[in-house]
């Protein structure tokens, strides 16, 4: 159906028109179109009847004293004000080496200071790790320079100090009132419990740390009092605690959280707790500890010693990249040489027995350094903890002393028949 012309009727378009004109569609007769005709009175081409002409001289049309700026000097052409007349000649000209400001506001450098690594005025550009001339001109001592570490990588000042600072709190318990060592003991080991624990949930493994340090401490105090059997049955008890404690929060990770928990319970009380039975000793107990101490110390100053001035050779790259054999040997000649003297004065042993001695807890101290070392890259941490300075955590520094105590304690039962 063809649509509605709304300019020339109601009809469709294609029909034909009437021959009167149809009306709009719109209700207004006075606007309904009519007949087309011509104007006869209209000329073809109309011609305009006055011509405008243009307007000269309309400057003398009007005079400047009339026009509203008529107030105004006129100014010839060519001729300027004098600078000094000008209202901006109180202001100083401006010259092309602009100053730089004496104090500039915080947060933003002085225009012209070249930061690090971009070449000026010919100069070579400083590489990433090369330092500035003027902190290499500063002293190493100076302020605002931040004390450069040791070749171990460790802060040593700060280490000896807290080195110092720990053998005074075993050594004064020790020899001031023996029972009171137990209580060093108790807390060395609930620290290092603490740090474990937190070190395992980077494998997302959660250990009770309630049962976990109970346990341990139970484990030092039975075997301090009823020798190596209490001390295998502190054990017992300890991971047959975690068990249950563990089995209240359902099987989910279990195998995993127990495994965690077995190794912390091992490895802390377990074997810890052998300083226990060497203090235990109703005579001389404070001796043993102490000569198990001075070799493990001994091991660490003189494996340090050696490995950082001779150290060339690495023992294992891929457990401990900073040790070096040449450091083992300095750790084995330096345990064995202070172990043969201090055996010799303290028990009267032979001196070749007390470099047996000396040998073998150095060894068990390298082995304990280097399982520390194991755990701590499985786990993908680098210290335990942040406790000590120039340290890291209480466990950092127990590593090699848990391996120790139990070969010295075996030693001196054979070198030292006295213990039994």
């Amino acid at each position: 159906m063809s649509h509605l012309d709304p300019y020339g009727g109601a009809e469709a378009r294609g029909w034909d028109r009437p021959d009167q004109p149809a009306h709009l569609p719109w209700p207004d007769p006075n606007l309904d179109p009519g007949p087309w005709a011509a104007d006869p009175h209209a000329e073809r081409y109309a011609t305009p009847t006055a011509r405008i002409e243009p307007v000269r001289g309309a400057a003398d049309l009007l005079d400047h004293d009339d026009a509203p700026t008529g107030q105004i000097e006129r100014i010839p052409a060519g001729v300027g004000l004098d600078h000094d007349d000008a209202p901006t000649a109180q202001f100083a000209p401006v010259s092309g080496d602009e100053p730089e400001p004496d104090d500039p506001p915080p947060g933003r450098r002085h225009r012209g200071r070249r930061r690090a690594g971009r070449p000026t005025n010919g100069q070579p550009a400083s590489s990433p790790g090369e330092q500035p001339s003027s902190q290499l001109d500063r002293p190493a001592g100076s302020p605002g320079k931040p004390a450069a570490p040791s070749r171990a990588g460790r802060n040593l000042p700060a280490a000896i100090s807290v080195g110092l600072g720990l053998g005074a709190v075993v050594l004064l318990p020790l020899f001031l009132y023996t029972p009171s060592f137990l209580l060093v003991l108790a807390a060395a080991f609930g620290v290092g419990i603490w740090e474990m624990s937190r070190a395992v949930r980077r494998a997302r493994a959660v250990v009770p740390l309630v049962p976990l340090i109970v346990g341990g401490v139970l484990t030092v105090t039975i075997g301090w009092f009823g020798g190596l059997d209490a001390l295998l049955l502190g054990l017992l008890v300890t991971i047959a605690g975690t068990l249950v404690w563990r089995l209240g929060d359902g099987m989910a990770n279990f195998r995993r959280d127990m495994t965690a928990a077995t190794l912390i319970a091992v490895y802390v009380p377990f074997l810890g707790g052998f300083a226990a039975l060497l203090a235990s000793s109703p005579d001389d107990g404070a001796l043993r500890v102490l000569v198990t101490l001075v070799a493990v110390v001994l091991s660490d100053t003189g494996g340090y010693a050696a490995g950082a001035n001779f150290g060339k050779h690495p023992m294992a790259p891929t457990i401990s990249p900073k040790k070096s054999w040449e450091g083992f040997a300095g750790s084995v000649g330096a345990a064995a040489l202070g172990s043969a003297l201090l055996l010799w004065l303290l028990f009267d042993v032979a001196p070749w027995w007390g470099a047996v001695f000396g040998v073998a807890v150095s060894c068990a101290a390298v082995l304990g350094d280097l399982a520390e070392s194991m755990i701590k890259r499985d786990l993908g941490v680098k210290d335990m903890s942040n406790l000590l300075p120039g340290h890291g955590g209480l466990m950092d520094r127990l590593d090699s002393v848990l391996f120790a105590v139990p070969t010295a304690y075996l030693l001196l039962v054979v070198l030292v028949p006295a213990v039994n």
